[in-house]
Protein backbone atom coordinates (compact mmCIF):
# COMPACT_ATOMS: atom_id res chain seq x y z
CA UNK A 1 0.00 0.00 0.00
CA UNK A 2 2.83 2.40 0.80
CA UNK A 3 4.11 2.06 -2.75
CA UNK A 4 0.88 3.51 -4.12
CA UNK A 5 1.61 7.00 -2.72
CA UNK A 6 -1.93 7.60 -1.45
CA UNK A 7 -3.21 11.14 -1.08
CA UNK A 8 -3.82 12.13 2.55
CA UNK A 9 -3.84 15.88 1.85
CA UNK A 10 -7.30 17.49 1.76
CA UNK A 11 -5.95 20.34 -0.35
CA UNK A 12 -5.24 17.81 -3.11
CA UNK A 13 -8.75 16.35 -3.15
CA UNK A 14 -10.18 17.33 -6.55
CA UNK A 15 -13.23 19.51 -6.98
CA UNK A 16 -16.03 17.05 -7.57
CA UNK A 17 -19.57 16.98 -8.91
CA UNK A 18 -21.59 14.07 -7.58
CA UNK A 19 -24.47 12.33 -9.33
CA UNK A 20 -27.81 13.56 -8.01
CA UNK A 21 -29.96 10.90 -6.32
CA UNK A 22 -33.02 13.06 -6.96
CA UNK A 23 -32.78 13.27 -10.76
CA UNK A 24 -33.63 10.21 -12.85
CA UNK A 25 -31.68 9.07 -15.89
CA UNK A 26 -34.44 10.62 -17.99
CA UNK A 27 -34.07 13.98 -16.24
CA UNK A 28 -37.17 13.69 -14.02
CA UNK A 29 -37.00 15.39 -10.64
CA UNK A 30 -37.68 12.80 -7.94
CA UNK A 31 -39.64 14.19 -5.00
CA UNK A 32 -42.18 11.53 -3.98
CA UNK A 33 -41.92 8.08 -2.44
CA UNK A 34 -43.65 6.57 -5.45
CA UNK A 35 -41.17 8.07 -7.92
CA UNK A 36 -38.23 7.09 -5.70
CA UNK A 37 -39.36 3.49 -5.28
CA UNK A 38 -40.63 2.94 -8.83
CA UNK A 39 -38.13 4.98 -10.86
CA UNK A 40 -34.99 6.25 -9.17
CA UNK A 41 -34.20 3.55 -6.64
CA UNK A 42 -34.33 0.74 -9.25
CA UNK A 43 -32.17 2.87 -11.58
CA UNK A 44 -29.50 3.43 -8.94
CA UNK A 45 -29.53 -0.19 -7.82
CA UNK A 46 -29.03 -1.34 -11.40
CA UNK A 47 -26.22 1.14 -11.98
CA UNK A 48 -24.35 -0.22 -8.96
CA UNK A 49 -25.02 -3.76 -10.15
CA UNK A 50 -23.77 -3.11 -13.69
CA UNK A 51 -20.80 -0.84 -12.98
CA UNK A 52 -19.59 -1.70 -9.46
CA UNK A 53 -20.62 -4.87 -7.63
CA UNK A 54 -22.09 -7.18 -10.25
CA UNK A 55 -25.10 -9.42 -9.86
CA UNK A 56 -26.50 -11.16 -6.84
CA UNK A 57 -28.54 -14.01 -8.38
CA UNK A 58 -31.76 -14.76 -6.53
CA UNK A 59 -32.77 -18.03 -8.17
CA UNK A 60 -32.14 -21.52 -6.80
CA UNK A 61 -34.12 -24.75 -6.69
CA UNK A 62 -34.02 -25.72 -3.02
CA UNK A 63 -32.67 -24.63 0.33
CA UNK A 64 -32.38 -26.72 3.50
CA UNK A 65 -31.11 -26.22 7.05
CA UNK A 66 -29.38 -28.87 9.14
CA UNK A 67 -28.03 -28.49 12.66
CA UNK A 68 -24.65 -30.10 13.34
CA UNK A 69 -22.44 -30.36 16.41
CA UNK A 70 -18.77 -29.89 15.65
CA UNK A 71 -17.54 -27.07 17.90
CA UNK A 72 -17.42 -26.39 21.61
CA UNK A 73 -19.81 -23.74 22.92
CA UNK A 74 -17.68 -20.95 24.47
CA UNK A 75 -20.67 -19.67 26.47
CA UNK A 76 -22.48 -22.77 27.79
CA UNK A 77 -23.80 -20.96 30.87
CA UNK A 78 -25.63 -18.23 29.02
CA UNK A 79 -26.16 -19.23 25.39
CA UNK A 80 -27.29 -22.04 23.12
CA UNK A 81 -24.96 -22.64 20.19
CA UNK A 82 -26.51 -23.76 16.93
CA UNK A 83 -24.19 -24.69 14.08
CA UNK A 84 -26.32 -24.68 10.96
CA UNK A 85 -25.41 -26.06 7.55
CA UNK A 86 -27.33 -24.11 4.90
CA UNK A 87 -27.44 -26.15 1.70
CA UNK A 88 -28.61 -24.56 -1.54
CA UNK A 89 -29.27 -26.54 -4.73
CA UNK A 90 -29.47 -25.31 -8.31
CA UNK A 91 -29.38 -27.18 -11.62
CA UNK A 92 -28.55 -30.48 -9.97
CA UNK A 93 -25.64 -29.18 -7.90
CA UNK A 94 -25.50 -28.04 -4.28
CA UNK A 95 -23.32 -25.96 -1.99
CA UNK A 96 -23.25 -25.84 1.82
CA UNK A 97 -22.31 -22.82 3.91
CA UNK A 98 -21.97 -22.79 7.70
CA UNK A 99 -23.82 -20.42 10.03
CA UNK A 100 -22.86 -20.17 13.71
CA UNK A 101 -25.68 -18.86 15.90
CA UNK A 102 -25.86 -18.00 19.61
CA UNK A 103 -29.24 -17.74 21.35
CA UNK A 104 -29.40 -16.28 24.89
CA UNK A 105 -30.56 -18.58 27.68
CA UNK A 106 -31.46 -15.74 30.03
CA UNK A 107 -34.03 -13.90 27.91
CA UNK A 108 -37.27 -14.73 26.13
CA UNK A 109 -37.43 -15.38 22.41
CA UNK A 110 -37.95 -14.31 19.72
CA UNK A 111 -34.63 -12.47 19.79
CA UNK A 112 -33.42 -9.57 17.65
CA UNK A 113 -30.45 -10.78 15.59
CA UNK A 114 -27.04 -9.32 14.74
CA UNK A 115 -25.33 -11.12 11.83
CA UNK A 116 -21.62 -10.56 11.16
CA UNK A 117 -20.07 -11.17 7.75
CA UNK A 118 -16.72 -12.55 8.90
CA UNK A 119 -13.76 -12.46 6.52
CA UNK A 120 -11.06 -13.12 9.14
CA UNK A 121 -9.06 -16.38 8.91
CA UNK A 122 -10.53 -19.25 10.86
CA UNK A 123 -8.89 -19.82 14.23
CA UNK A 124 -6.31 -22.60 14.29
CA UNK A 125 -7.66 -23.85 17.63
CA UNK A 126 -11.17 -24.22 16.22
CA UNK A 127 -12.71 -21.46 18.33
CA UNK A 128 -15.69 -19.72 16.79
CA UNK A 129 -15.43 -16.22 18.26
CA UNK A 130 -12.78 -13.51 18.17
CA UNK A 131 -13.97 -11.31 21.02
CA UNK A 132 -13.98 -7.63 20.21
CA UNK A 133 -14.20 -8.24 16.48
CA UNK A 134 -17.32 -10.33 17.08
CA UNK A 135 -18.55 -9.20 20.50
CA UNK A 136 -20.82 -12.22 20.87
CA UNK A 137 -20.55 -12.44 24.65
CA UNK A 138 -21.70 -8.86 25.22
CA UNK A 139 -24.53 -9.19 22.70
CA UNK A 140 -25.76 -12.32 24.48
CA UNK A 141 -25.55 -10.52 27.84
CA UNK A 142 -27.88 -7.86 26.46
CA UNK A 143 -30.44 -10.38 25.26
CA UNK A 144 -29.61 -10.43 21.57
CA UNK A 145 -29.08 -13.39 19.30
CA UNK A 146 -25.97 -13.15 17.16
CA UNK A 147 -24.64 -15.15 14.26
CA UNK A 148 -21.72 -15.21 11.87
CA UNK A 149 -20.57 -16.95 8.72
CA UNK A 150 -17.10 -17.09 7.23
CA UNK A 151 -16.78 -15.76 3.71
CA UNK A 152 -14.45 -18.68 2.99
CA UNK A 153 -17.42 -21.07 3.12
CA UNK A 154 -19.09 -19.14 0.28
CA UNK A 155 -16.41 -17.52 -1.89
CA UNK A 156 -12.75 -17.51 -0.80
CA UNK A 157 -11.16 -14.09 -0.40
CA UNK A 158 -8.45 -14.92 -2.90
CA UNK A 159 -7.96 -13.76 -6.49
CA UNK A 160 -7.05 -17.28 -7.61
CA UNK A 161 -9.65 -19.24 -5.62
CA UNK A 162 -12.66 -16.94 -5.27
CA UNK A 163 -14.70 -18.97 -7.75
CA UNK A 164 -14.29 -22.24 -5.85
CA UNK A 165 -17.44 -21.68 -3.77
CA UNK A 166 -20.92 -20.88 -5.02
CA UNK A 167 -19.70 -19.41 -8.31
CA UNK A 168 -18.35 -22.63 -9.79
CA UNK A 169 -20.98 -24.80 -8.17
CA UNK A 170 -24.23 -22.86 -8.37
CA UNK A 171 -23.74 -19.88 -10.68
CA UNK A 172 -20.94 -20.66 -13.18
CA UNK A 173 -22.54 -18.42 -15.82
CA UNK A 174 -21.64 -15.40 -13.67
CA UNK A 175 -17.94 -16.03 -14.32
CA UNK A 176 -18.42 -15.19 -18.00
CA UNK A 177 -20.13 -11.84 -17.46
CA UNK A 178 -18.54 -8.41 -17.20
CA UNK A 179 -21.18 -7.61 -14.57
CA UNK A 180 -21.05 -11.07 -13.02
CA UNK A 181 -21.03 -11.79 -9.32
CA UNK A 182 -17.68 -11.71 -7.57
CA UNK A 183 -16.63 -12.22 -3.94
CA UNK A 184 -18.46 -9.27 -2.35
CA UNK A 185 -21.66 -10.20 -4.14
CA UNK A 186 -21.26 -13.82 -3.05
CA UNK A 187 -20.95 -12.76 0.58
CA UNK A 188 -24.09 -10.65 0.15
CA UNK A 189 -25.84 -13.73 -1.30
CA UNK A 190 -24.79 -15.68 1.80
CA UNK A 191 -26.25 -13.03 4.11
CA UNK A 192 -29.54 -13.47 2.26
CA UNK A 193 -29.43 -17.22 2.83
CA UNK A 194 -28.80 -16.62 6.52
CA UNK A 195 -31.89 -14.39 6.55
CA UNK A 196 -33.85 -17.23 4.92
CA UNK A 197 -32.92 -19.32 7.95
CA UNK A 198 -33.75 -16.58 10.46
CA UNK A 199 -37.22 -16.11 8.95
CA UNK A 200 -38.20 -19.73 9.53
CA UNK A 201 -36.68 -19.97 13.03
CA UNK A 202 -39.35 -19.10 15.64
CA UNK A 203 -36.66 -18.06 18.15
CA UNK A 204 -35.46 -15.24 15.85
CA UNK A 205 -37.25 -11.92 15.32
CA UNK A 206 -36.13 -11.36 11.73
CA UNK A 207 -37.99 -8.04 11.60
CA UNK A 208 -35.40 -6.73 14.08
CA UNK A 209 -32.28 -7.73 12.20
CA UNK A 210 -28.90 -6.06 11.78
CA UNK A 211 -26.18 -6.89 9.25
CA UNK A 212 -22.60 -5.99 10.20
CA UNK A 213 -19.35 -6.12 8.28
CA UNK A 214 -15.90 -4.65 8.74
CA UNK A 215 -13.70 -3.38 5.90
CA UNK A 216 -14.34 -5.64 2.89
CA UNK A 217 -17.14 -7.20 4.90
CA UNK A 218 -18.60 -3.71 5.29
CA UNK A 219 -18.65 -3.29 1.53
CA UNK A 220 -20.55 -6.56 1.23
CA UNK A 221 -22.89 -5.46 4.03
CA UNK A 222 -23.91 -2.31 2.18
CA UNK A 223 -24.47 -4.15 -1.09
CA UNK A 224 -26.44 -6.94 0.59
CA UNK A 225 -28.67 -4.51 2.50
CA UNK A 226 -29.33 -2.50 -0.65
CA UNK A 227 -30.52 -5.65 -2.41
CA UNK A 228 -32.34 -7.38 0.44
CA UNK A 229 -35.06 -5.27 2.05
CA UNK A 230 -35.49 -7.74 4.90
CA UNK A 231 -32.57 -6.25 6.88
CA UNK A 232 -33.80 -3.51 9.19
CA UNK A 233 -30.33 -2.08 10.00
CA UNK A 234 -26.99 -2.09 8.14
CA UNK A 235 -23.67 -1.43 9.90
CA UNK A 236 -20.73 -1.08 7.47
CA UNK A 237 -17.66 -0.50 9.65
CA UNK A 238 -14.68 1.31 8.09
CA UNK A 239 -15.73 0.08 4.65
CA UNK A 240 -13.80 2.76 2.76
CA UNK A 241 -13.26 2.63 -0.99
CA UNK A 242 -16.04 0.73 -2.72
CA UNK A 243 -17.99 0.87 0.53
CA UNK A 244 -19.06 4.01 2.38
CA UNK A 245 -16.44 6.51 1.11
CA UNK A 246 -16.97 8.88 -1.80
CA UNK A 247 -14.94 7.47 -4.71
CA UNK A 248 -14.49 10.80 -6.47
CA UNK A 249 -12.43 12.19 -3.58
CA UNK A 250 -9.50 9.93 -4.56
CA UNK A 251 -8.34 10.06 -0.95
CA UNK A 252 -6.49 7.11 0.57
CA UNK A 253 -7.37 3.93 -1.29
CA UNK A 254 -8.52 4.58 -4.87
CA UNK A 255 -10.37 2.51 -7.45
CA UNK A 256 -7.17 1.76 -9.35
CA UNK A 257 -5.51 0.47 -6.17
CA UNK A 258 -8.44 -1.61 -4.96
CA UNK A 259 -9.22 -3.14 -8.35
CA UNK A 260 -5.56 -4.02 -8.90
CA UNK A 261 -4.98 -5.42 -5.42
CA UNK A 262 -8.31 -7.25 -5.14
CA UNK A 263 -9.52 -8.06 -8.66
CA UNK A 264 -11.92 -10.67 -7.28
CA UNK A 265 -14.07 -8.29 -5.22
CA UNK A 266 -15.98 -6.22 -7.77
CA UNK A 267 -17.47 -6.74 -11.22
CA UNK A 268 -15.03 -6.58 -14.11
CA UNK A 269 -16.82 -3.45 -15.36
CA UNK A 270 -15.56 -1.52 -12.32
CA UNK A 271 -12.05 -1.52 -13.80
CA UNK A 272 -13.18 0.97 -16.46
CA UNK A 273 -13.18 3.68 -13.76
CA UNK A 274 -9.62 3.17 -12.50
CA UNK A 275 -8.20 6.69 -12.36
CA UNK A 276 -11.46 8.01 -13.81
CA UNK A 277 -13.74 8.05 -10.78
CA UNK A 278 -15.42 11.21 -12.02
CA UNK A 279 -16.97 9.24 -14.90
CA UNK A 280 -18.80 6.79 -12.65
CA UNK A 281 -22.59 7.06 -13.07
CA UNK A 282 -22.96 6.60 -9.27
CA UNK A 283 -21.06 7.33 -6.09
CA UNK A 284 -21.28 5.84 -2.64
CA UNK A 285 -23.69 8.38 -1.11
CA UNK A 286 -26.27 6.83 -3.43
CA UNK A 287 -25.67 3.41 -1.89
CA UNK A 288 -26.48 4.81 1.55
CA UNK A 289 -29.66 6.25 0.03
CA UNK A 290 -30.75 2.79 -1.15
CA UNK A 291 -31.08 1.63 2.47
CA UNK A 292 -33.88 4.13 3.19
CA UNK A 293 -36.39 3.99 4.78
CA UNK A 294 -34.63 1.27 6.80
CA UNK A 295 -31.73 2.22 9.07
CA UNK A 296 -28.03 2.59 8.21
CA UNK A 297 -25.02 3.56 10.32
CA UNK A 298 -21.48 4.30 9.11
CA UNK A 299 -18.44 3.97 11.37
CA UNK A 300 -14.86 5.20 10.92
CA UNK A 301 -11.54 5.38 12.78
CA UNK A 302 -9.24 8.41 12.88
CA UNK A 303 -6.17 6.25 12.41
CA UNK A 304 -7.64 4.67 9.29
CA UNK A 305 -7.04 7.39 6.71
CA UNK A 306 -6.71 4.70 4.03
CA UNK A 307 -10.51 4.27 4.29
CA UNK A 308 -11.12 8.05 4.06
CA UNK A 309 -13.21 8.76 7.18
CA UNK A 310 -14.18 12.20 5.90
CA UNK A 311 -15.39 10.66 2.64
CA UNK A 312 -17.44 8.15 4.63
CA UNK A 313 -19.09 10.90 6.67
CA UNK A 314 -19.84 13.09 3.63
CA UNK A 315 -21.36 10.05 1.98
CA UNK A 316 -23.69 9.60 4.95
CA UNK A 317 -24.55 13.32 5.07
CA UNK A 318 -25.59 13.32 1.41
CA UNK A 319 -27.16 9.89 1.24
CA UNK A 320 -29.29 10.58 4.31
CA UNK A 321 -31.14 13.30 2.40
CA UNK A 322 -33.37 10.55 1.00
CA UNK A 323 -34.54 9.75 4.52
CA UNK A 324 -35.57 13.35 5.18
CA UNK A 325 -36.61 14.57 1.73
CA UNK A 326 -38.39 11.47 0.42
CA UNK A 327 -39.58 9.70 3.57
CA UNK A 328 -40.06 12.76 5.84
CA UNK A 329 -37.93 11.16 8.55
CA UNK A 330 -36.20 13.45 11.04
CA UNK A 331 -32.60 12.73 10.01
CA UNK A 332 -29.97 15.43 10.31
CA UNK A 333 -26.17 15.61 10.00
CA UNK A 334 -25.55 19.34 10.47
CA UNK A 335 -21.92 19.23 11.59
CA UNK A 336 -18.90 19.38 9.33
CA UNK A 337 -16.59 16.39 9.64
CA UNK A 338 -13.97 18.45 11.47
CA UNK A 339 -16.54 19.41 14.13
CA UNK A 340 -17.49 15.85 15.09
CA UNK A 341 -16.86 14.93 18.71
CA UNK A 342 -19.61 12.47 19.64
CA UNK A 343 -21.47 9.66 17.86
CA UNK A 344 -24.57 10.76 15.97
CA UNK A 345 -27.17 8.25 17.14
CA UNK A 346 -30.69 9.03 15.94
CA UNK A 347 -33.55 7.20 14.24
CA UNK A 348 -32.77 5.82 10.78
CA UNK A 349 -29.23 7.07 10.14
CA UNK A 350 -26.11 7.53 12.27
CA UNK A 351 -22.35 7.82 12.35
CA UNK A 352 -19.37 7.67 14.66
CA UNK A 353 -15.63 8.03 14.39
CA UNK A 354 -13.40 6.67 17.13
CA UNK A 355 -9.72 6.94 17.91
CA UNK A 356 -7.50 4.08 16.82
CA UNK A 357 -6.76 2.06 13.73
CA UNK A 358 -8.56 -0.09 11.18
CA UNK A 359 -10.45 -2.69 13.20
CA UNK A 360 -13.82 -3.70 14.59
CA UNK A 361 -13.83 -3.16 18.35
CA UNK A 362 -16.18 -3.33 21.32
CA UNK A 363 -16.40 0.48 21.18
CA UNK A 364 -17.88 0.15 17.68
CA UNK A 365 -20.28 -2.58 18.77
CA UNK A 366 -21.44 -0.53 21.75
CA UNK A 367 -22.50 2.31 19.45
CA UNK A 368 -24.12 -0.19 17.07
CA UNK A 369 -26.22 -1.58 19.94
CA UNK A 370 -27.25 1.92 21.05
CA UNK A 371 -28.31 2.74 17.49
CA UNK A 372 -30.21 -0.53 17.02
CA UNK A 373 -32.13 0.01 20.27
CA UNK A 374 -33.57 3.22 18.87
CA UNK A 375 -34.71 1.50 15.67
CA UNK A 376 -36.23 -1.51 17.45
CA UNK A 377 -38.02 0.08 20.41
Amino acid sequence: MAQNNPNYDESKVPDITLPDPFVSLGGKLISTQQDWEEIRRPEILNLFREHVYGNIPTDFDEISFEEVQESQNPYPEKAILKEVNITVSRNGKSHTMRLNLFLPKTAKSPFPIFLLINHRPKHSDGSLVEEGFWSASELINRGYATASFHGETVAPDDAERYSEGILQTLYPEELEKSDGMKTLGAWGWAAMRAMDYFEQNPMIDSKRSALIGHSRGGKATLWAAANDLRWSVAFPNESGCGGAAISRRKYGETLAVINTSFPHWFADNFNAYNGAEETLPVDQHMLAALIAPRAVYFASARGDQWADPKGEYISMQLGARVFSEIYDQDVNFPLAFEELKNPIIQPFAGYHIREGKHSLTWEDWEHFIDFAKIQWR
